[in-house]
């Protein structure tokens, strides 16, 4: 998950003991580029030689690696403000991640490439993309960058070190825009088309991204996140997935049976899990366990969570790629790119950065982009070296083919990492080189009736490998008000569909506005919000939205509930916090207050 340029991982993985998030330390929102033949974007020019790439000969394929990236964002939309800060979060990871890696896919269909990913994208991220509003705003701000670009090229046309920088961003911009006109705004059906191909698995998500081991108290609420999750995402990609993105990577063996009940056939939680399951899966990185009701589970790969992810060994933090941290925002005259911001006086981040990361002083050389291709090439090469000994060595002791599956959020690439893209480009170009095959999360489960059975532990890829980032004491108020609300929301949902049933006059009024409770109680009970408050980024826009759903359910509710005093609500054409978000079925309420999965 990708908010305001912050991770949520345990970056040294194993367990998630290091929890030092994104490895440069960033806290806002960064693009990616090319060769002579496409300076914007990737190019299959920096992997046409050998040059700095380890030469190998594989007879077979060793194994498979298995990429999935989780692209996920809360549901943002402010419509009446013509710019709101926090919508730039989504701007951003359009821009920088998930047009750029729309361009990889073609260009490895193009090439013949054997490419294969697993994509996991959260219901809330893929409203968004479909939201009207929303595409208006994108289309606008990738309009505005390129404008920006150009303006810079201009201004630093007698500056040599600067130039060489700019025209690169206007080219990058340019390819952002060309990409953005290719699939029509439409990055729900273009990302939908690659995936009838079979080379790219889509994976469904809970509603709104919650901490699902948290509401296995709540079947209600349980049931609603994981039945909307699934039906949006075959309502928006055409297809009913079977494997499911968990939260944070969250699971608790009370987990299992609602996971099953909605037909989740594989997914993925931290390595302990596995390592600690029971029994313990004695080839947990390397080969999926079955769980005790069937469903595949994958443990994550530490090693190569910790290459990518960690602060202090990253591959992002090379001193050759570009700095995060200063923007031309920062440095710029406040009149010259005011335009291009949020507003509110604010110097958020424009996108153009002229720096390098260099070093841990203040004094940054300028970005080269020559020099961080290179980089580049190195790391990819040190990237497949490293699963290809870890391939090696597990095959040795495996009658199966061994497995390493790699997950990171998708929003690093390109955002966080600006070079990511290119990473990924050079790993799928180059992997078979090192004898390993890219694979699907599906296609690696293969027959799970020989996998080892066993219970995953509880256990998370949160800081501490746990659930206390969720659960602090910054935060310890939400988690029993989300729970009081959680109940009182199978009353609403009774209440409101025996008034449907008994022909009361008030059942359609009153099934509107259950409805609409349901769905900002699915959104306060998002996992961002007490992660924000938690880590102190937009701690008060996280503060405001949890409260602003809360107060809006409560209000809703009294109202369906007839509680007296209440203020009626007919005729109220104010917006709530949850307006355009999808409305749930509130009988997904009512059947679990039942007890029924």
């Amino acid at each position: 998950m990708c908010i305001a340029g912050r991770s949520i991982r345990g970056a040294d993985a194993g367990g998630g003991s290091a929890g030092d998030g994104c490895p440069t330390g960033c806290s806002h929102f960064g693009p990616t580029d090319s060769g002579p033949r496409r300076s914007g974007f990737t190019s299959t020019d920096l992997w046409t030689s050998t040059s700095g790439c380890h030469s190998v000969s594989e007879p077979l394929v060793i194994g498979s690696l298995a990429l999935v990236l989780h692209a996920h964002l809360p549901w943002v939309r402010h419509p009446d403000q013509d710019r709101f800060l926090e919508e730039y979060w989504l701007f951003e990871a359009v821009a920088e991640c998930y047009l750029p890696l729309l361009r990889l896919i073609r260009d490895w269909a193009r090439d013949g490439v054997n490419w294969s990913f697993s994509l996991g994208i959260t219901p809330t991220l893929a409203a968004m993309w479909a939201d009207p509003l929303l595409r208006f705003r994108i289309q606008r701000y990738l309009a505005e960058r390129r404008d920006l670009a150009r303006m810079e090229c201009e201004r630093t046309i007698l500056i040599p070190e600067l130039q060489a920088v700019a025209q690169f961003h206007r080219a990058f911009y340019d390819q952002v825009w060309e990409e953005w006109v290719a699939c029509g705004g439409d990055l729900v059906g273009a990302f939908a088309t690659w995936a009838q191909t079979g080379r790219l698995e889509l994976l469904a998500g809970p509603a709104t991204h919650p901490i699902l081991p948290l509401l296995t108290i709540e079947p209600g609420s349980l049931r609603a996140q994981l039945r909307l999750g699934l039906r949006e995402h075959e309502r928006r990609f055409g297809h009913c997935p079977q494997g499911l993105w968990l939260p944070e990577c969250a699971w608790s063996p009370a987990l299992e049976p609602h996971l099953l009940a909605v037909g989740v056939r594989h997914s993925i939680v931290e390595t302990h899990g596995l390592l600690k399951g029971s029994p313990p899966a004695p080839s947990a990185i390397f080969l999926p366990v079955r769980s005790p009701g069937g469903i595949t589970v994958f443990g994550r790969d530490p090693l190569s969570a910790r290459q990518v992810w960690s602060r202090q060994g990253g591959y992002p933090g090379d001193p050759r790629y570009r700095e995060f941290h200063r923007d031309l925002s920062d440095e710029a005259e406040w009149e010259s790119v005011s335009r291009f911001l949020p507003g509110a006086g604010v110097r958020y981040p424009s996108g153009l950065k002229y720096h390098r990361v260099t070093g841990g002083g203040a004094d940054k050389l300028f970005y080269d982009r020559s020099e961080a291709m290179q980089a580049v090439k190195e790391h990819v090469t040190h990237f497949l070296s490293q699963r290809q000994h870890q391939l090696r060595q597990a095959r040795a002791g495996l009658t199966r083919t061994p497995v390493i599956v790699s997950p990171y959020d998708a929003e690093l690439f390109g955002h966080w990492w600006f070079e990511g893209p290119e990473f990924l480009d050079g790993v799928m170009r180059q992997a078979s080189r090192f004898g390993i095959g890219p694979q699907t999360l599906s296609g690696a489960s293969g027959d799970s009736t020989e996998a080892w059975v066993s219970q995953p532990a509880e256990s998370s890829w949160g800081a501490g490998g746990h659930l206390g980032v969720w659960l602090h004491p910054s935060n310890a108020d939400l988690q029993p008000r989300l729970r009081s609300a959680g109940a009182k929301m199978v009353s609403v949902a009774r209440t409101a569909i025996i008034a449907a049933e008994s022909g009361d006059p008030a059942g359609s009024r009153l099934g509107e506005w259950a409805r609409q409770a349901g769905r900002e109680l699915l959104l306060a009970q998002a996992s961002d919000w007490p992660f924000l408050i938690r880590m102190g980024t937009a701690e008060g826009y996280a503060r405001r939205r949890v409260e602003g759903h809360l107060q809006a359910f409560e209000d809703l509710a009294k109202a369906v509930l007839g509680v007296e005093g209440t203020t009626p609500l007919e005729g109220q054409e104010t917006s709530r916090p949850g307006d355009g978000f999808p409305e749930p079925d509130l009988n997904w309420w009512w059947s679990a207050g039942e007890g029924n999965l």
